[in-house]
């Protein structure tokens, strides 16, 4: 986008204004007050009565935020900060917390419009090169019943006179103003001109019109769901894009980790917030390098087999909580059907079961999971926090119902994808010999023992010990 200085005009004294009723939760690997709330609830305060200033904060807004003092400031007096991306996420997770919901503009704003038009609410799209507002406009209008647009501006020569964007938008009786410009101008510019708005919601919406006027492709549903439209953006654009997403997205990660570390309050938290930081920060490393891995396991498991190429299992995590695990599927559609029929064949002792000539595996499926390919989306699992890199294998709720009191104690820390039972031969190691490796793991867990696991596992993966 085009820059250029904003000339320095006077501006009316800031009346007080309501504020919506939203919970907000304090991030300190961001440093930022977000939004923690549901989609739907979001929209409807920010509908309500009063006037507010919105911003949305991803990683690349973080990042800027930090070299930038001026969107800095304007950031701080925003009126509501709304957490947009899978790297807000991560950082939340780097201090153990979570927030209610990823409230992306692309997702949140034309639920936002189809809520406005309901209400009779007009709005004015300012931003976007020539012809961009206008076309956003007309697919708005066509996806959006009833939605009235009150008008549209570039956000080039359009934008060049401030005076003219601000009598525009004020004779144009807007109620709500979409400022895509880029960050940080379109922030910097709602910072100094908001107030002269007859407007009562301002919001900076990135590339939300060239999204609408179809300059943008959006990802598939599937890419959106993984958290990853980042890559595709990517794989769209990398000229463009290599610096924000490559060297951006690990700038941020490296940024949030350092300061989820040095905020942590006493050694206990501190070493929970390393572990943390390791584990995002190799599950982000990793999924960004395997990601053709991924591709073409889906691709071979679609060819072989009808069915879904995730299986989604419910496993048992840490004190007991169950959460859902994911894995390439490499079974037969039908194996949890079929599971209690082969029980009896069963090579291992103890409650665990597992069987070298299970019939429901797929011949993808036994490649799959002779190179522990199969385990790779439990990557996602990790990035929610249910999951750590190290630590003892997820059990599934039966099996942990059948334990006895001392194997309980496993369940003491995050289940990992790989760990101490997984480089000392995984299927070929006995239940109550592995109960005990994932006891002592509990009580000696630290970052270097786990940076050691990993590396074993480098060598268990090759030799395919124990896995079938």
């Amino acid at each position: 986008m085009m820059s250029f200085q904003f000339p320095l005009l006077h501006t009316t004294p800031v009346t007080p204004v309501s504020r919506p009723a939203l919970a907000t939760q304090y991030l300190p690997a961001l440093d930022l007050n977000l939004v923690d709330e549901t989609a739907d609830k979001t929209v409807r305060a920010l509908l309500a009565p009063g006037r507010r200033r919105v911003f949305f904060m991803n990683a690349h807004c973080c990042n800027i935020r930090r070299q930038d003092r001026g969107y800095a400031d304007a950031v701080a007096r925003a009126d509501m900060l709304l957490p947009d991306g899978a790297g807000i996420e991560l950082a939340a997770r780097f201090t153990g917390q979570k927030l209610a919901a990823n409230l992306n503009g692309t997702d949140l704003l034309p639920m936002l419009l189809e809520q406005a038009a309901t209400r009779g609410k007009s709005v004015y799209l300012f931003g976007g090169k020539p012809g961009v507002a206008d076309a956003a406009a007309a697919q708005l209008i066509l996806t959006t019943p009833n939605l009235r647009i009150a008008g549209t501006r570039d956000g080039y020569g359009g934008a060049a006179d401030p005076e003219a964007v601000i009598a525009d938008i004020n004779e144009s009786g807007a109620d709500i103003v979409l400022v895509a410009m880029g960050v940080p101008l379109q922030e910097m510019w709602l910072d100094r001109y908001a107030d002269r708005l007859t407007a009562d919601l301002t919001l900076a919406v990135g590339a939300f019109l060239d999204f609408s006027a179809g300059v943008i492709d959006r990802a598939p549903r599937l890419v959106r769901q993984a958290r990853m439209e980042w890559g595709w953006r990517l794989m769209k654009e990398p000229r463009r894009l290599a610096k924000r997403y490559l060297v951006g997205n690990f700038t941020f990660v490296g940024s949030a980790a350092r300061r989820a570390f040095a905020t942590a309050e006493n050694r206990a938290k501190r070493r929970i917030a390393a572990k943390r930081v390791l584990d995002v920060a190799t599950a982000a490393t990793a999924l960004v390098l395997l990601a053709p891995v991924f591709a073409l396991t889906a691709l071979a498991i679609r060819a072989e087999s009808r069915g879904p190429v995730i299986f989604r299992q419910t496993r048992v995590g840490q004190n007991g909580e169950t959460f859902t695990m994911f894995k390439f599927r490499s079974m037969s559609q039908d194996a949890e059907a079929r599971r209690a029929a082969v029980l009896s064949q069963s090579d291992r002792d103890g409650v665990c079961f597992k069987a070298k000539a299970d019939p429901r595996i797929t011949r993808v499926g036994r490649f799959i999971r002779r190179a522990s390919i199969d385990e790779l989306p439990q990557i996602f699992n990790v990035l929610r926090g249910d999951m750590s890199i190290v630590g003892p294998r997820p059990a599934l709720p039966v099996e942990v119902d059948a334990y006895p009191p001392r194997a309980l104690r496993r369940l003491a820390v995050k289940p990992g994808i790989t760990g101490v039972w997984q480089v000392s031969g995984r299927a070929d190691v006995g239940f109550d010999e592995m109960v005990e490796m994932d006891i002592a793991y509990a009580k000696e867990a630290s970052v270097g023992l786990d940076l050691a696991l990993m590396y074993r596992t480098i060598g268990a993966v090759l030799s395919g010990r124990g896995a079938y």
